[in-house]
């Protein structure tokens, strides 16, 4: 079934709203400058000791020294890193957390060096220039097809409610990432849109596991 994470948590009770709807990991933006960035790491440690079990908390981070990754990562107990900048595969190897390395989609040449790293999973975000992430923007997902061949895929860039069902049925991935689609204002997300989000997701797999 194709996980779900709802990324840009700022605050405990939208990680619990996420949670309660169905959501399987949850994202917390640790890069200075963005709408949803948590400067202060006990704050975001705080919200992290209040989730319940089995609940992957994955830290977000943009060409950062490693010692500030693992520090931020030992101290909010993050279950993994998602690397969002220039970071090679030697530095991805280097961190002692499991990491999924975020890749921005701009053509099939955007998918080739995927096969570099060694991680856990590759995210795949639109390619816009001088944006890093959280685009709110979809690539051709026939792309995002073709990267499956390297290992596990986490699709985002510009999902919402009512074109992520249509992206599982096409790509089926390992998982899909939202955030600024789901939101009521940057950093709050909306119940009604994570909702329907996850639920659509869920049935997509539904209807499809029924048909295979």
């Amino acid at each position: 079934m194709t996980r779900i994470k709802i990324c840009g948590i700022t605050n405990i009770d939208d990680a619990l709203m996420a949670i309660d709807a169905g959501a399987d990991a949850l994202g917390f933006n640790f890069v200075p400058g963005t709408p949803r960035y948590l400067k202060d790491t006990k704050a975001a440690a705080k919200i992290i000791e209040q989730l319940p079990p089995f609940i992957t908390t994955v830290g977000l981070f943009v060409n950062a020294d490693a010692e500030v990754i693992q520090g931020t990562a030992d101290g909010c107990h993050l279950d993994m890193l998602q690397l969002h900048g220039e970071e090679s595969p030697q530095f991805c190897r280097s961190l002692n957390h499991r990491t999924i390395k975020a890749v921005r989609i701009k053509n099939e040449s955007s998918v080739s060096h995927l096969s570099d790293y060694r991680v856990s999973g590759y995210l795949l975000d639109t390619y816009v220039k001088g944006v890093l992430g959280g685009t709110g923007v979809a690539f051709d997902w026939q792309l995002a097809v073709k990267a499956k061949q390297y290992g596990r895929i986490i699709l985002a860039g510009g999902l919402d409610p009512d074109n992520v069902a249509s992206a599982v049925e096409q790509v089926r991935p390992y998982g899909v990432d939202v955030s600024s689609r789901v939101e009521a204002s940057p950093g709050r997300k909306d119940p009604v849109k994570v909702g329907a989000f996850i639920q659509n997701v869920k049935e997509a797999d539904h209807e499809w596991k029924q048909s295979n």
